[in-house]
């Protein structure tokens, strides 16, 4: 078996390792990506199917912010390249854009593909080379190791870049089998657990016929978080961006409170609760007072129990409890919190324990929203790794 040399050694061909890949081969160093499946960020042109959202324009401490507990660390890359520095890359590949009316930011083509074509003839330009169907499998010595369709292959590089992914979606390449070796080789790691994925509810029987019906302008809450959008009523749970946002404090096993009808008081609607029901039935006397749909007042019914009347059901519709049993599973989630520890890392997101090894992307242990802001924090921490592995590799030393 022979060893293979080059200065850098990129291992993840998602969005963070081929930022950093750009970054590297930018410098005029030779750079080498590998990835385990067939083809280049699969999770990513996934994610252009729902119209690539790249980033959210708006201010960088707001942005900054939504980053939660890994604010503090994530702060000086997410600033290095942030929103703004995203979209200029973005029109740099000749990718127009648009922002929508949220500040959410998307491709006029509302694609992946054409963004991730135009980046990859950038990094041919730049003489990166690129890798399929090479799965890591840890390191002998200095050197890492490879399973690939020929055989066992190795690396000798004189930088890496780890950006393995996270743990959810694996048929798409991030299935998180990293972590065993990372932990064996003495390296800090955080359990990955689901995030920005839907509610597993046990449902009634009754309430089959809704599977698949949208509930359209609802708020949930959970303690001093609220959030707004919509979601599906699924077989499972509840499905969609109004819940995603709630995946923190429903890991915690937090309460959460489902409010129907967000653009009106708890006042307002017991005064139109006042109006005598007469012979209608429940159904059509809120489908016909306060215009709720069939799916709402499912919902009321599921997890409200024997309805009360007036002041105490309007209460109970700004505020229905919603009786969930977790996350759903970890491989249907979007994104994932945990990976590689904070503490695992310096401040350039070298590994403390393998020097001129450095981490980005999802497999560092961060959580973020949906809108823009999981695409960025990939951007920012491969564009950080990448700039630091320069500096790493025009030491002396070196």
């Amino acid at each position: 078996m022979t060893t293979e040399k080059t200065d850098v050694l990129v291992i993840g061909a998602g969005p963070a390792g081929l930022m950093a890949a750009e970054v590297l081969s930018s410098a005029g160093h030779s750079v080498q990506v590998v990835d385990a499946m067939p083809s280049p960020a699969r999770k990513f042109l996934m994610a252009g199917k729902s119209g690539l959202n790249i980033t959210k324009d708006q201010p960088i401490d707001a942005f900054v912010a939504q980053f939660t507990t890994a604010s503090d660390w994530l702060t000086p890359a997410l600033r290095r390249f942030g929103p703004e520095q995203v979209q200029d890359w973005a029109r740099g590949l000749g990718i127009d854009l648009f922002v929508g009316s949220t500040g959410r930011v998307f491709p006029v083509e509302m694609k992946a593909s054409p963004l991730l074509r135009a980046w990859l003839t950038r990094l041919d330009d730049n003489g990166v080379t690129l890798r399929r169907r090479w799965r890591w499998t840890g390191w002998d010595g200095d050197t890492a190791t490879f399973d690939t369709p020929d055989g066992a292959a190795q690396i000798d590089a004189k930088a890496t870049i780890l950006a393995l992914g996270g743990a959810s979606w694996a048929r798409l390449g991030s299935d998180g089998r990293w972590l065993e070796t990372l932990t064996g080789a003495d390296v800090p790691t955080d359990a990955f657990a689901p995030s920005n994925a839907g509610l597993t509810v046990a449902w009634t029987a009754h309430m089959e016929r809704h599977f698949g019906t949208p509930l359209k302008n609802i708020a949930l809450r959970s303690g001093q978080k609220s959030t707004r959008g919509e979601c599906i009523v699924s077989k499972h749970g509840l499905e969609g961006g109004g819940v995603y946002m709630l995946s923190p404090a429903a890991r915690d096993g937090a309460d959460i409170t489902l409010d129907l009808l967000p653009d009106m008081s708890a006042d307002q609607i017991a005064s139109r609760l006042l109006r005598p029901q007469g012979k209608q039935s429940l159904t059509n006397y809120l489908r016909k007072t306060l215009r709720l749909d069939p799916v709402k007042i499912a919902l009321l019914r599921e997890f409200g129990g024997a309805l009360p009347s007036d002041a105490a059901l309007a209460n109970l519709i700004k505020s229905l409890p919603v009786r969930y049993d977790g996350l759903r599973p970890i491989d249907e989630a979007i994104s994932v919190a945990g990976g590689i520890s904070p503490d695992a890392m310096d401040e350039t997101y070298m590994l403390r324990a393998r020097p001129g090894v450095f981490c980005c992307g999802e497999m560092t242990s961060w959580d973020a929203p949906t809108g823009g802001y999981l695409l960025t924090g990939c951007f920012a921490t491969g564009h950080w790794a990448g700039q630091h592995a320069v500096d790493w590799l025009s030491r002396p030393e070196a």
